[in-house]
């Protein structure tokens, strides 16, 4: 008997390691690819299989086809490549809202029938449901909602709500449109407008994030989702069985894997399913962290890239700067009257002139402070300029 135990626990423990392992890697692949192009991962394996991921292996696939196929096959890749990824389109739009239909269907169809359970009543069904919906709504309202498109007849008022700050925007004119182009903003290449504080461009919201819909592209970001597995280990006494008949440790450590493994024989599609809505869950909640950060800081994806190349550009500056320097010194030192020269050791330990290069500070000048920040996200700027040009006017 107590060879049985040994064989069991063994065997639930090899199960519960190359789960762990597969999760894991799952996890990584997902972050690579969503998230590997943030600058936080910069110079780290995430990155370079973000890189292999959005490139490496798609450039292979390109020269494969042009060796089968020839320069027909590479054609129809670079017109499919234009459609999808250089102009708007509603291919990931449609993707979403299927993976989003198909696996409401799955949880309903395998995970309703235990409504109501152990620890969940009748009107789970329906908040499921308003869950969903309201997942679904935000998700319409930053697709086809307007970003902060910025046009002729609208320009002053995003140039008086976004001042210059002469460090990362000055004052030019957008070479496609012909408008001055207001500070924050960008001519989006993708949907061939500029958009006001300008974000990103989203793919699978075929829209352009920016001042007007930054609001519900956090909103959507914070919806989450729920399982509904536990209720169903308490009412076939999982529990019971395992510490009383197989004699396992009542313990979290203990049982997790065993109750696990019972879950993934007698409810594989729910757990499945549960596996997927985690690592999404997982995705969007560091996605909307990210985002939370930018918000709070006044700060878009866009400005982070432009402060990061200012930042490093005025570093090299410095840096040059105080070689130039050093090595102005030493010459005048070599033309001066002959000094002793200077002890080895004392050489090797004298301080680096570019340890004393000037630190570059980045200076938003649109980071107001928590509230405001937030205020600013929920009320742009421009709306309420607006609003106050309008009651002026009635007044």
């Amino acid at each position: 008997m107590e060879n049985l135990h040994d064989t069991f626990r063994y065997g639930h423990k090899m199960f519960y390691e190359n789960i762990t392992i597969r999760a894991i890697m799952t996890l990584l692949v997902l972050v690579s690819f969503l998230c590997g192009q943030w600058p936080i991962f910069e110079g780290t394996p995430i990155q370079r299989i973000h890189h292999f991921l959005t490139f490496g292996a798609y450039d292979y696939f390109q020269r494969f086809v042009g060796f089968v196929f020839g320069a027909k096959g590479t054609n129809a890749i670079s017109s499919v490549e234009y459609f999808c990824c250089d102009r708007p389109n509603p291919i990931l739009q449609l993707i979403y809202l299927a993976i989003v239909g198909g696996t409401y269907f799955l949880v309903a169809n395998s995970s309703f029938g235990y409504i109501p359970g152990y620890y969940i009543g009748e009107i789970h069904r329906y908040t499921s449901l308003l869950a969903v919906g309201v997942g679904v709504l935000l998700f319409l309202l930053t697709s086809f909602s307007d970003p902060g498109t910025v046009k002729a007849d609208n320009v002053s008022q995003y140039l008086s709500a976004y001042p210059y700050d002469n460090i990362i925007y000055s004052e030019k004119e957008c070479s496609t449109c012909k408008i001055p182009k207001p500070a924050r903003s960008k001519h989006c290449s993708i949907c061939d407008r500029c958009v006001a504080r300008f974000d990103h461009h989203c793919g699978w919201m075929n829209n352009c994030i920016g001042e007007r819909n930054t609001q519900y592209f956090m909103a959507f970001l914070l919806c989450g989702h729920w399982v509904i597995l536990a209720g169903q280990i308490k009412e076939f006494k999982v529990i019971d069985i395992l510490t009383v008949y197989y004699g396992i440790e009542n313990s979290f450590r203990s049982l997790s894997p065993h109750v696990v493994q019972w879950l993934l024989g007698a409810y594989n599609t729910q757990i499945l399913l549960m596996v997927f809505l985690a690592i999404v869950s997982l995705s969007l909640a560091g996605f909307f962290g990210y985002h939370a950060k930018l918000c709070l800081t006044n700060t878009t994806t866009n400005e982070t890239f432009k402060w990061q190349e200012y930042v490093s550009w005025q570093r090299k500056l410095n840096e040059a700067r105080a070689s130039s320097a050093a090595l102005k010194a030493s010459i005048n030192g070599m033309s001066s009257e002959r000094k002793p020269p200077e002890n080895k050791w004392r050489a090797m330990f004298r301080r680096s002139p570019l340890k004393d290069v000037e630190v570059v500070v980045k200076n938003n000048i649109y980071d107001k402070g928590f509230f405001q920040n937030i205020l600013e996200i929920i009320m742009p700027l421009s709306r309420r300029q607006l609003s106050l040009r309008t009651k002026s006017k009635s007044g």
